[in-house]
């Protein structure tokens, strides 16, 4: 039966650097529900900026 030390480390990361490195912190998906809203407004406020600078 083969015996595995204890690692610390993201075995998935392969290079030395990476492995020296902490592993990636997962978001949780629920903390910014506005978003979404945020990211249509930006978008919408572009989109205007540029269409109105053409048209002018």
């Amino acid at each position: 039966m083969m015996t595995r030390r204890l690692v610390l480390t993201n075995e998935s990361a392969r290079h030395p650097l990476r492995r020296s490195l902490p592993p990636p912190v997962v978001a949780h998906a629920g903390s910014n529900d506005d978003s979404d809203w945020k990211l249509f407004l930006l978008s919408f406020a572009a989109f205007f900026t540029c269409f109105y600078t053409l048209i002018f």
